[in-house]
């Protein structure tokens, strides 16, 4: 971990191979599922686009949904919906694009301070953290600074959010080869149908496909659009995500 970034807790990081894969969704079913096992799980997006300033928690936004995946009551201290997104722009873009347009420049140095602040308030209370990036790996993060360069300076591991149907494959191996270039480890990749079916060949041969041409990386789990809250119980249930980070780390340091 950095100089700019210290945790305690162990943690998984969210990330995508594209903007509206679901990340958000899928982070909240994974400390949901961590909350069922008895994990205390907390949740950080550092930052976050197209808030409106008016209304800086609507019910669908990514902090809202984050919340009430941890277990959050409503109504929400503004004490934490600032330590769930402690940095919220306008203009739904990549971050340092909205920020230039509210008239600051986005800064690296920034961004960590902030997400320092928050991973220390929630250390006390959580046995794990989860922290989701914005966009893809490779978004403009910051000034200069992306998604990855956050994610190898927090140094847990990645969930790859892919969305499944044509394209996936390359999307997700390109996404990969990012990640691998950059020395971060990948704990696994989830395919999440977010949006209604377009391409159900592509859709059905995704996962077998792209297993073909993974190394050491699982696919945790193969989400359908719109599934029944059974089906999202049973998937997300059967990932032990607790013990994920903790075997991730032992692999990296063996290689």
């Amino acid at each position: 971990m950095s100089a700019f970034l210290k945790c305690e807790l162990p943690g998984l990081f969210v990330t995508g191979t594209d903007t509206g894969v679901g990340k958000t969704w899928v982070s909240a079913q994974i400390v949901g599922a961590l909350v069922r096992r008895g994990t205390r799980a907390g949740v950080i997006k550092p930052v976050a686009s197209g808030i409106d300033p008016a209304c800086p928690l609507p019910w669908d936004s990514d902090a809202a949904i984050l919340l009430d995946a941890a277990g959050c009551a409503t109504p929400y201290p503004a004490s934490f919906v600032d330590r769930v997104n402690p940095i919220r722009l306008t203009a739904p873009l990549a971050p340092p694009v909205a920020a230039r347009l509210e008239g600051f420049s986005l800064t690296y140095p920034y961004v960590c301070e902030r997400l320092q602040r928050s991973l220390d308030e929630w250390t006390p209370g959580s046995d794990l953290m989860l922290v989701e990036g914005v966009g893809g790996l490779l978004c403009p993060l910051a000034e200069r600074r992306t998604v990855a360069d956050l994610a190898a300076d927090l140094d847990f591991p990645l969930i790859i959010v892919a969305r499944r149907g044509l394209g996936t494959l390359n999307h997700t191996l390109l996404t990969l080869e990012a990640a691998r270039m950059r020395g971060l480890r990948v704990a696994g990749v989830i395919l999440n149908g977010a949006v209604p079916t377009a391409d159900p060949l592509a859709e059905q041969t995704n996962a077998e496909e792209l297993a073909r041409w993974l190394d050491r990386e699982p696919i945790l789990a193969e989400v359908p659009c719109n599934p029944s809250l059974e089906t999202v119980s049973r998937v997300f249930d059967a990932v032990n995500w607790g013990s994920l980070s903790e075997r991730s780390r032992m692999t990296h340091a063996g290689t």
